[in-house]
């Protein structure tokens, strides 16, 4: 097991009617920025209730943040921050708001260009770049990303997707109730059980450590993702499957899994600019990415491969090919279950459009993915050609 640091201070307040621990967490003086998306939380009447709750204090609201949150949009937000001298922000909404909200808070005292703040990828943003941020807590109402317990966030700009990471970007609360999701879309919570599971494999199906806590609690986060992943889409309402999948997609990325492990994120690097040229949703393009990651990378991956097919698909006859043979096909058939396409045809991308997403890949730095880096353009070209 390889050395490791952790630190991860969000609260947490889980289960139903947990809204009004929003009153004892933000100071009674502050001045409140709320954000949200497309207008779901506000429709819902979610963002009514939150100012009720927050009583006498200023309140401000900011909607409109996009799913993959646009540095533009978001410097609008941080304009009313600095204007209105807010200092408490109240993310409402999926990891697309929750990430933006991070920039925001993260930018909004920067006094330098706030697209620095874009350069520094998967390095945590220093202390010394970033002394000072405006504190913000979440309500969680699409399980996905996992950002509500995290301190990373993905950012759009100029047709790229850029992670931003720093240790004053983690929210100070977060509110996961279950039946806040109930209303979402089945094709999103598809995406989100999607999500989950290919953020805890990519900590997971790289190479042995030894580390074997945190297999067994990746592996648990798995198998409980396949054991509830059809009934929470098909049956919103069902509150322990929504519960178990909404705690899965917060511990899938809340850090815990990941200390002393190697990480690969392959999948999320190729699959970001996937959505960034086509639009395919983030959860999709998981889907048709992943599964051709392990395909491609058997050989690299053949140890963890043959430990997740055994301890996650309980395949213990046949080859070690075979064993890896079924635990991909199986991945992809999972993904499927759940309504996701999983080859690149089928969402109108053909091999004549392969280049352009290379030539992205290479734009963007992105030449050496993988736990081992080993993943050049030329294998992720394999990828996509295997995707296809």
């Amino acid at each position: 097991m390889f050395n490791f640091d952790f630190y991860n201070p969000t609260r947490i307040f889980f289960g139903k009617n947990r809204l009004e621990n929003i009153d004892t967490s933000i100071p009674a003086d502050a001045r409140v920025l709320i954000t949200f998306g497309g207008g779901s939380a506000k429709k819902s009447g979610l963002i009514d209730k939150v100012k009720t709750i927050l009583g006498n204090r200023k309140v401000y609201e900011f909607g409109g943040i996009e799913p993959n949150p646009h540095y533009e949009t978001l410097m609008k937000a941080v304009e009313i921050v600095r204007s209105e001298n807010i200092d408490f922000i109240m993310a409402v909404g999926g990891g697309s708001v929750i990430d933006g909200t991070k920039f925001i808070s993260l930018a909004s005292h920067y006094k330098g260009d706030t697209t620095d703040l874009l350069k520094f990828g998967f390095m945590p943003i220093p202390l010394d770049v970033v002394s000072k941020v405006v504190p913000f807590g979440t309500i969680v109402t699409l399980p996905a990303t996992g950002s509500e317990m995290n301190n990373g966030a993905v950012i759009s700009y100029e047709h790229g997707k850029f992670p931003v990471m720093c240790e004053l970007a983690f929210p100070k609360f977060s509110i996961l109730d279950p039946t806040i999701t109930f209303t979402l879309p089945k094709i999103q919570v598809a995406n989100g059980v999607i999500d989950a599971f290919v953020h805890t494999a990519e900590q997971y199906i790289t190479f042995p450590v030894d580390a074997r806590v945190q297999d067994r609690m990746a592996e648990g986060i798995l198998q409980t993702l396949i054991e509830f992943g059809a009934t929470t889409v098909a049956e919103p309402e069902n509150y322990d499957a929504r519960a178990n999948h909404v705690w899965s997609a917060t511990m899938a990325l809340n850090g815990i899994i990941a200390v002393g492990v190697p990480q690969d994120w392959a999948t999320h690097m190729i699959g970001h600019e996937l959505t960034a040229l086509f639009g395919i949703d983030h959860g999709q393009t998981l889907a048709i990415v992943y599964p051709s990651v392990l395909e491609v990378q058997r050989k690299q991956k053949s140890a963890k491969l043959l430990q997740y097919a055994e301890r996650v698909w309980n395949i213990t006859n046949g080859s070690d090919d075979e064993k890896i043979d079924l635990a991909i096909k199986k991945t992809r058939e999972f993904f499927e279950s759940l309504g996701i396409k999983t080859r690149l045809s089928e969402y109108g991308v053909t091999a004549d459009k392969i280049p352009a997403v290379i030539e992205q890949l290479k734009a963007h730095g992105l030449t050496a993915l993988s736990e081992t880096g080993d993943i050049t353009l030329e294998v992720s070209q394999k990828i996509l050609e295997n995707a296809l």
